[in-house]
C-alpha cells in the first residue's frame, strides 16, 4: 500500500503546538527554524499563555486556528500529548510530528501512552512521525521542522535516521563538507510511520537521488524488502545498521540456526532488497556524495591519474581489495600519453603525471583516459607540490565531467589550506572530492556494487512454481507435536513432513518396542540403522543413541535394548518415544540444506558441505526465502561443496539438479508453513547424475 506523505514534507500550513517565547526551549527553536528555513506556507504558534511568539499571532489551542492545518509539530510534556492529539483529530490535522519524549523509550506508563497515541491517530486518520524524535526537513519546500541546525545546501541526498543525536551531528558537519540534502527524517520511536513508509515516498520523490538509512531496528522486515527492492531499481539505497554483532544470537538447536546469526540474515536480506550495506558513517556519506552528482559506472574498470606515485600505488591496492579492476589502457591511449607526457611519467594505469604537473598536463591525462573505452570511471589524485595548480586543475576536472557525462569522476585532493579553494570549487560543481584515497575507492566500489545489485534484482525477479506438495499433511504433523507439548519433531515425523513436500527421504519408521522394530526392519529389508527417538536429544550419537549396519532380527533386538540403556544412562531426563528404524542407503556425497527463521526477515535458507564437515569448515551460503531458481543455483555454486559435486579428482559428477530441486522445495515448505523455526537436512546424500538425492537425517524445530 502506497502511503502518500506529500503534505508531511510540503504542508500548506503548520501549527507548532508548544511554541515558546523562551529562546532556551525546544518549542522556540522549532518555530524559529521553520521561519528561518524560508518556509512559504502559513505558520501558527499554539501556546495558551502567549498572544504572539516570534512576531506571529499565537492561539490557545489548535482548534482556535481559523484555517485548515496540514501538519502539527507537537513539542509539549508527554502527559499532555494525548489530549492535544484528540484536538488535532477534531481539527482534521493530516500529519503530526511528535517531538515530545516520555513514551515507549521509558517503558511502563510510556508504553501505554504510546499505544493510546496510535489509537487516537488511527481513529482520526492522522499519520504520525515519532514520538521522541528530532523532526523532519525538506530542503526543496523548504521547511526545517526540527530543533537541529539548518543544513546549508539543498541537493539529492535523503537521510533517514533512528538516532536524533547522530542526526544533529551530521547536520552540523554536512555544511562543512558540502553535502546537499533533499529530505531529512528523524524516526524516533516509529509508533506509526517507519523507515519503509519514508523509503517508499522518497523512491517517488524526483528531488531525491540517493536514500541513506541509519537504523537500529527494522520494523516489518518482509515489507521493507518488498519496498526497497522496488525502489532500488530506480535509485540507490545505502544502509548503516546499528547492532549487528552476534552477541545477541540465540541458542540454536540446529547447525543452520547456530551459523545464521543476525548479521548473516541482514546480509542475505539486503542482497535480496538491492540495498548497499556499509559498516561506517564515513562510508555512508562518502558513497552518498558520489551518487548525488555522478552517473552510475558501466562497469568496475577504474583509471587513476595522480601527481604522486605513492598515491597511485595506494589507490590501486585499495581498488583491487574492494573488487574493482584497474583498467587496461588501449594501445592508442598509451601512445597519446607517451607522446604528451614527460619521459619520466608513468603511462600505464595508474598514470603518474609527476610532481611538477600543472593543470594542462592533468588535462591531457584525464581526457585521454576518459576517451578510452576500457575505462569505466576515473579517480584523480592531487597532492600540493611546488608548482601544482589546485584551482586550475579543479576547473579541468569540472570541464571534463561535463564533456564525458556517462563516466563518473571522483577526485582526491590531499592537503590543507593549499587545496581549500579548489575543494570548494569542486563541491560547488557537483564533483565528489575526498581528502583520502580510501574514501574515493569506497564510494566508487559502492557505485559499482549498486550497478551489480540492479542487474541481480532483474535476475532473481522470476518466481518458480512448485507443485505436488501436501500442505495439510505437513500442518497435521506439526499440530500433533504441539498437542503433545513438543517443539522438536521426532525424526520419523520430520522425514514425513519434508516428504510431503516432494523431498525424497531414506525410509524411516518409529518403533515403540523390540518386536515392532523387527517387523519394520523386515518390511524395509536389511541392513538398517536404529536411532533413539527423543525430542530432547539433538546429537544422538553423543549419548550412544545410534547403531549402524544391522543385518538380522537378533541384532535389531540387541540394538534396541542397547540404545535404550545408553540413553537412560547418559540422558536420564530425556523423554523416549521409542527407536526409529531407518533403511541403510548407499553413501552419496554429503551436503546440508537447512533453514532458520530470523525474527525480522523470516526464513533464511542455508546450503553447504554436510555431515561432520558442516561445523568444521562452515562452507555455507545463505539466501532469504522464497528462493528464485537463479538464487538456488547461485547458492550451490558459491561453496566448495560445488567442487565436490561437479566431480573432484576423477569422480563422476553428482546430481546437482536434484540439490537445486531440494533447495526450491525447502523454500516452498517454509514459505507455506512458517511455523517451522529451524530445520536441517544433514546429510543429504547426493548420488551420480540422474540418480537423485536422499535426505538421510532431518531435524525440525517448530514454533
Amino acid at each position: 500500500m502506497s502511503r502518500n506523505l506529500e503534505l508531511l514534507f510540503k504542508p500548506r500550513s503548520v501549527a507548532v503546538i508548544g511554541a515558546s517565547r523562551d529562546p532556551n526551549k525546544v518549542g522556540h527553536a522549532i518555530l524559529k527554524n521553520i521561519i528561518e528555513s524560508g518556509y512559504k506556507g502559513r505558520v501558527y504558534p499554539v501556546n495558551p499563555k502567549a498572544d504572539s511568539v516570534l512576531g506571529l499571532t499565537a492561539y490557545k489551542s489548535v482548534l482556535d486556528i481559523p484555517d485548515e492545518v496540514d501538519l502539527a509539530v507537537i513539542v509539549i510534556p508527554a502527559q499532555n500529548v494525548l489530549d492535544v492529539m484528540e484536538e488535532c483529530g477534531r481539527k482534521g490535522v493530516k500529519f503530526a510530528v511528535v517531538i515530545s519524549a516520555g513514551f515507549k523509550e521509558i517503558g511502563g506508563e510510556g508504553i501505554e501512552r504510546e499505544k493510546k497515541l496510535v489509537e487516537i491517530a488511527r481513529k482520526y486518520g492522522i499519520r504520525v512521525v515519532g514520538p521522541n524524535c528530532l523532526g523532519i526537513i525538506d530542503m526543496h519546500t523548504p521547511i526545517n521542522a526540527t530543533f537541529g541546525p539548518q543544513p546549508q545546501r539543498k541537493g539529492g541526498i535523503a537521510f533517514i535516521s533512528q538516532s536524533g543525536a547522530l542526526l544533529t551531528s551530521i547536520l552540523d558537519w554536512s555544511s562543512k563538507v558540502g553535502i546537499g540534502f533533499s529530505n531529512i527524517v528523524s524516526l524516533g520511536n516509529k509508533a506509526d510511520l517507519n523507515e519503509t513508509d519514508f523509503v517508499e515516498y522518497l523512491g517517488e520523490n524526483p528531488e531525491t537521488k540517493v536514500i541513506l538509512l541509519y537504523l537500529e531496528s527494522i520494523s516489518d522486515g518482509r515489507r521493507f524488502i518488498q519496498v526497497t527492492s522496488a525502489v532500488s531499481r530506480k535509485k540507490p539505497i545505502v544502509l548503516l545498521k546499528g547492532g549487528v554483532t552476534e552477541a545477541g544470537a540465540r541458542a540454536a538447536l540446529s547447525h543452520t540456526g547456530a551459523m545464521a546469526g543476525g548479521a548473516t540474515a541482514l546480509k542475505a536480506a539486503m542482497k535480496k532488497a538491492g540495498v548497499i550495506l556499509v559498516s561506517s558513517l564515513s562510508e555512508l556519506f562518502d558513497i552518498a556524495i558520489a551518487f548525488a552528482n555522478q552517473p552510475i559506472p558501466q562497469g568496475g574498470r577504474v583509471g587513476i591519474v595522480t601527481n604522486a606515485g605513492g598515491g597511485g600505488v595506494v589507490t590501486s591496492d585499495l581498488a583491487i581489495l574492494r573488487g574493482l579492476k584497474l583498467a587496461s589502457l588501449s594501445p592508442s591511449t598509451i601512445d597519446v600519453l607517451r607522446k604528451s607526457l614527460p619521459p619520466m611519467a608513468a603511462i600505464y594505469n595508474p598514470v603518474d603525471v609527476l610532481g611538477d604537473a600543472r593543470a594542462d598536463r592533468y588535462r591531457v591525462a584525464i581526457e585521454t583516459l576518459l576517451r578510452d573505452p576500457n575505462v569505466d570511471a576515473l579517480i584523480t589524485i592531487l597532492t600540493p607540490q611546488a608548482v601544482t595548480e589546485p584551482e586550475e586543475t579543479a576547473k579541468v576536472i569540472i570541464e571534463m565531467s561535463r564533456l564525458y557525462i556517462e563516466k563518473p569522476i571522483l577526485s582526491v585532493f590531499i592537503g590543507g589550506e593549499k587545496v581549500e579553494k579548489a575543494v570548494k570549487l569542486l563541491i560547488d560543481n557537483g564533483i565528489p572530492v575526498y581528502d583520502m584515497p580510501e574514501k574515493a575507492v569506497a564510494a566508487l566500489s559502492g557505485m559499482v556494487m549498486y550497478r551489480e545489485l540492479r542487474e541481480y534484482l532483474a535476475k532473481i525477479a522470476e518466481s518458480i512454481e512448485v507443485y505436488d506438495v501436501d500442505k495439510s499433511t505437513a500442518l497435521s504433523i506439526i499440530r500433533k507435536a504441539l498437542q503433545e507439548n513438543r517443539r522438536v519433531l521426532l525424526e520419523s515425523e520430520a522425514k514425513d513432513l519434508v516428504k510431503s513436500y516432494g523431498i525424497p527421504v531414506a525410509p524411516t519408521k518409529l518403533a515403540r518396542n523390540e518386536e515392532e522394530a523387527v517387523e519394520i526392519a523386515n518390511s524395509m529389508g536389511y541392513p538398517v540403522v536404529l536411532k533413539i527417538a527423543s525430542p530432547d536429544i539433538t546429537h544422538k550419537s553423543d549419548v550412544g543413541g545410534v547403531v549402524m549396519n544391522i543385518r538380522s532380527d537378533e541384532e535389531v533386538r540387541e540394538a534396541f535394548r542397547t540404545i535404550i540403556i545408553n540413553v537412560r544412562r547418559y540422558a536420564p531426563n530425556a523423554s523416549i518415544y521409542g527407536v526409529v528404524v531407518q533403511k541403510m542407503v548407499p553413501k552419496g556425497r554429503e551436503v546440508i540444506i537447512g533453514t532458520t527463521k530470523d525474527p525480522v526477515f523470516g526464513h533464511i535458507i542455508m546450503f553447504g558441505l554436510g555431515g561432520v564437515y558442516t561445523e568444521l569448515f562452515k562452507d555455507v551460503s545463505f539466501r532469504l526465502a522464497p528462493l528464485s531458481l537463479y538464487e538456488a543455483k547461485e547458492m550451490v555454486m558459491e561453496t566448495k561443496a560445488y567442487t565436490l559435486l561437479k566431480g573432484f579428482r576423477g569422480e563422476p559428477p553428482a546430481d546437482i539438479p536434484s540439490v537445486i530441486n531440494t533447495l526450491i522445495r525447502v523454500s516452498k515448505l517454509v514459505t507455506d508453513v512458517p511455523q517451522i523455526v529451524e530445520m536441517d537436512i544433514n546429510p543429504l546424500f547426493v548420488y551420480e547424475e540422474g540418480v537423485g538425492a536422499l535426505a538421510v537425517d532431518v531435524k525440525i524445530v517448530v514454533e
